[in-house]
This record gives C-alpha cells, sequence and structure tokens, in this order.
C-alpha cells in the first residue's frame, strides 16, 4: 500500500477550493486592486501546490516524502490562508503568517529534491 495517498485527497481539496477562490476573486467587485493582488498570488501559490501534493501521492514513499506532504499541505494553508484573509479583511498584520508558510513550502521541495536525489544518486 502507498501510504503517500492520504495526500491525494487534500491535494484535490487544494485544487477544487483554488478554482473556487480564483473564480470569487476574479468576479469580486468588492475587492480592491491591491488586495486583489494579494488574493490572486494565493490562489496562485494554492494551485501549484496543490499539484505539488499530488504529485508525492504518487510518488514511492519515504520519510522524505511524509515530511515533504505534511509541510506543503501546512505550508500551503499558512501562506494562502493568510493572505486570503489579508485580502479580505486588510489586516497587516496577518502578513506576518505568511513567510513562516512561505519557509514551510521551500522546505518541503527542498525535502522532496533530497528524497529525489536520495533515490538516484544515493
Amino acid at each position: 500500500m502507498n501510504y503517500g495517498r492520504q495526500f491525494l485527497f487534500p491535494a484535490a481539496l487544494l485544487a477544487a477550493s483554488g478554482v473556487a477562490a480564483g473564480a470569487l476573486g476574479a468576479h469580486a467587485s468588492w475587492l480592491a486592486d491591491p488586495m486583489r493582488a494579494i488574493w490572486e498570488t494565493a490562489v496562485r501559490y494554492q494551485m501549484w501546490h496543490a499539484l505539488g501534493l499530488g504529485l508525492i501521492a504518487c510518488l514511492e514513499q519515504s520519510p522524505w516524502t511524509q515530511w515533504s506532504g505534511y509541510l506543503m499541505l501546512l505550508g500551503t494553508v499558512l501562506f494562502s490562508g493568510s493572505l486570503y484573509l489579508l485580502a479580505l479583511s486588510g489586516l497587516s498584520g496577518l502578513g506576518k503568517i505568511t513567510p513562516l508558510g512561505g519557509s514551510l513550502l521551500i522546505l518541503s521541495w527542498l525535502l522532496l529534491a533530497w528524497h529525489g536525489w536520495r533515490r538516484t544518486y544515493a
């Protein structure tokens, strides 16, 4: 059994909600232009990382892919979630959460790269 399949469900939910958020942002006349740009960034990162999480679900599992999946899921929620909340509320303090989410996303990709390197060269 491929235990990485546990990431397929959240990956699909992230993708579906990313499409919905993108559509909402495209039709949200109440969203001011600077906030619309923040919203679009949140959607873009959510969609890319939904695909990344789906990739992880399909890979041979290792501790590296497991951690990568968990960090990618958490990083996406923190990064995109804080940007969505910032765009909706205008509360600039939420922007302090965004770099934490981004750091987790970077770390998740580095762990995935490490997994790939170990499978190929180690």
